[in-house]
């Protein structure tokens, strides 16, 4: 008895498959989760065989019979449907680039508001594999083929580089996975396969007397007056290298002495608030006199619509004659973590906070949502004293007396 869409649309689901025959073969199968399946019962080389159709009512009955006469014309040219269907889309998916589904990744990530910083660093992982891997069908990306593009990457000492490279593959290959354009990712293979190297902390000053012959080195600082007061901020204020880097002005409350970082820039994807101390605050008025009015607190000397580079402020540090494994821009970070933490003036988590650090323990996270505002903006301005003292005087010990610090 031939099918009719009404029987199609109120076909109840049961406590067992149920299938209602439309002639040729054709069946619609009702499942006891609801769910109405198009198959196509035939015979091809002496065995009985299903075809899958779709979905109704995705596909409709009169698409489904169509699909059934299509079917039987391949048929009578000797075709198995089903190894025709899984031709074509064997073909279709040849014609998925690893280049194409990579472009797709990336523009997936700025959907998602990822940071321009990391946008550029995937686009430059991926440039890596381009030449080897871009034009290769996605499904054909294996992980012999990956590991020699990894492999070239090692051989030019890159060793980092071809770890995050590894991931940003799979991470490719898994976007693929996901849209049914790839079976499985392969980086996993090479788990192991790839040259070890042990992470170095980056280097910092966390002895009081050496810490006050830096800031004294800083002060003195005979390159650009901007460059010599964005090492004084990093270490009155500590923030990431790449967040006052590309600062603007209108991130700058200073009524209220605050500096607001916006989430698009930050580690963690989320506003963060630094108290300003005052003497950041007469840095800040003394470098707007010298930003030339743009956007950036420290534009590019080439461009103004540019912040300057990343590599500035260590190499102001290098000229100043700390060498790279005795202090770096982002040492700062872990100088004041250190001497905060060493004072016992202040809760660890307001350093935390400060530092923008995200609590790893959830069970922690949950007790730990304030933000300890006041004990910050009390805790920046003594750490700008304190540094004003170790700079003028020299002293060896820290000028503090430990107190308990109280639960939050």
């Amino acid at each position: 008895m031939a099918m009719t869409d009404a029987r199609c649309r109120t076909a109840q689901p049961g406590p067992k498959l149920q299938k209602l025959t439309d002639g040729g073969g054709l069946q619609l199968w009702g499942q006891p989760s609801g769910a109405r399946l198009w198959r196509l019962a035939y015979r091809s080389g002496g065995k009985q065989k299903l075809l899958a159709l779709g979905v109704y009512p995705t596909i409709s009955l009169a698409r489904a019979r169509q699909a059934r006469e299509d079917a039987k014309r391949l048929l009578a040219d000797g075709i198995d449907p089903a190894l025709e269907k899984k031709r074509r889309a064997q073909e279709l998916s040849n014609a998925v680039t690893f280049r194409a589904v990579a472009d797709e990744y990336v523009a997936k990530l700025k959907r998602e508001g990822r940071a321009e910083a990391t946008i550029a660093k995937t686009e430059w992982l991926l440039a890596f594999a381009d030449a080897d891997l871009g034009a290769k069908p996605i499904r054909a990306v294996d992980a012999p083929a990956v590991l020699k593009v990894l492999r070239a990457v090692e051989n030019r000492g890159r060793y980092e580089s071809a770890r995050r490279l590894r991931s940003t593959i799979g991470s490719v290959v898994r976007y693929a996975v996901a849209t049914a354009r790839a079976d499985a990712d392969p980086t996993y293979a090479l788990r192991g396969a790839l040259i070890q190297v042990r992470a170095t902390p980056r280097a910092a000053i966390t002895e009081p007397k050496a810490l006050g012959a830096l800031l004294r080195a800083i002060d003195g600082f005979e390159g650009h007056p901007g460059t010599r007061i964005a090492l004084q901020l990093m270490a009155y204020l500590f923030p990431r290298p790449g967040e006052l880097r590309a600062a603007e002005w209108v991130e700058f409350d200073f009524e209220r002495a605050i500096w607001t970082i916006p989430g698009a820039r930050t580690k963690m994807r989320r506003p963060h608030r630094v108290p300003l101390a005052k003497q950041a605050v007469e840095l800040l008025v003394a470098l707007r006199q010298l930003s030339g009015g743009g956007a950036f607190l420290f534009p590019g000397a080439r461009s103004s619509s540019r912040p300057i580079s990343d590599n500035t402020l260590n190499a102001a540090l290098r000229r100043l004659g700390y060498a790279k494994d005795e202090v770096t821009a982002h040492g700062f970070r872990a100088t004041a973590s250190s001497l905060l933490n060493e004072s016992g003036r202040w809760h660890p988590d307001a350093i935390e906070r400060q530092l923008a650090h995200v609590e790893g323990n959830e069970a922690r996270a949950a007790y730990a949502r304030g933000e300890h505002w006041d004990e910050r903006v009390a805790m920046m301005q003594w750490w700008a004293d304190h540094l004003d003292r170790l700079k003028r005087d020299g002293v060896t010990r820290q000028d503090c007396t430990p107190r308990l610090v109280t639960a939050v």
